[in-house]
């Protein structure tokens, strides 16, 4: 099945070629998985998409209007994957971003691939990435439509047996994967970094912080990160995957990362061991 594709509400897959989006990079997206029609994280994504308008100075979206549009597209996928992007719209050249004639609104569904299930029982191989992601704390946090350093960070592997890079900061600290946000047990204690200088706060790691109060959010070397009992990635579209090697070195899913996975299973995904 192909990509069922609204441009402001018309089944259209183009856009003008003096959209600041694809100009600039100037808007913002989520991408949100869809069970049967329903999105169980949808007001999460929702949250994160209001703070990253009003951090580029966006009219708020309509929430509502989304909504509709989202399921419009998903209707007969069973396991869709929606992807909403907002851009300023067209405008005059140049950075300024004067006033444009609208937002320009992109809803999208696509069948969510179906991802092998030793990933979720037995773990996938990551490696380090040498990509050092900059520092933007204006906005660390959203999902806004420059991905460059992902793209370059995706790039510096071709081979299929690994999944995912982990990225760290200019100043050597573990932030995220390319794809996901990270979790580390070390000595049985859960952990995960600040994404407030840089990376994006995936709504499953919102969701599973709330979930694990007993997890601590802070900065963590990679020489504390060769040192864990156990790893596991999280997005809102892939779910909870354990790590079972690091640049060679042997881990297994733990106790916390099947504890990530029962709820994540709980808002009605699959993945995970039952």
């Amino acid at each position: 099945m192909t990509a069922r594709v609204l441009v402001n509400g018309l089944a259209e897959d183009h856009v003008s070629a003096l959209d600041r989006g694809l100009a600039y990079g100037d808007g913002l997206f989520e991408t949100i998985r869809a069970i049967n029609g329903t999105a169980p994280l949808w007001a999460r994504h929702m949250a994160r998409l209001c703070d990253g308008c009003g951090r580029l100075g966006l009219p708020p979206p309509d929430a509502g209007m989304l909504s509709r549009e989202s399921a419009r597209v998903v209707d007969g996928i069973p396991d869709a994957v929606v992807k909403i992007t907002l851009t300023r719209g067209c405008g005059e050249r140049g950075y300024a971003p004067t006033e444009s004639i609208g937002v320009t609104r992109i809803v999208a569904a696509f069948p969510a691939p179906l991802w092998p299930a030793d990933w979720y029982r037995d773990g996938i191989r990551v490696r380090c990435c040498a990509l050092r992601l900059a520092a933007q704390p204006r906005l660390a946090g959203v999902k806004h439509l420059n991905r460059l350093e992902q793209v370059l960070a995706r790039g510096e592997w071709s081979n299929a047996d690994v999944v995912e890079g982990l990225l760290f900061d200019q100043a050597a600290n573990l932030v995220s994967a390319t794809a996901a946000n990270v979790f580390v047990g070390i000595d049985d204690v859960l952990l995960t970094p600040p994404v407030d200088i840089c990376g994006v706060a995936g709504v499953l790691r919102g969701a599973l912080l709330e979930a694990l109060p007993d997890t601590h959010v802070r900065t963590m070397t990679k020489e504390e990160l060769m040192r864990a009992d156990e790893i596991f990635l999280t997005s809102s579209v892939r779910g909870v995957l354990p790590v079972r090697a690091l640049d060679g070195r042997v881990l297994r899913a733990g106790g916390h990362a099947r504890a990530a996975q029962a709820h994540w299973r709980a808002f009605g995904f699959p993945g995970g061991e039952s």
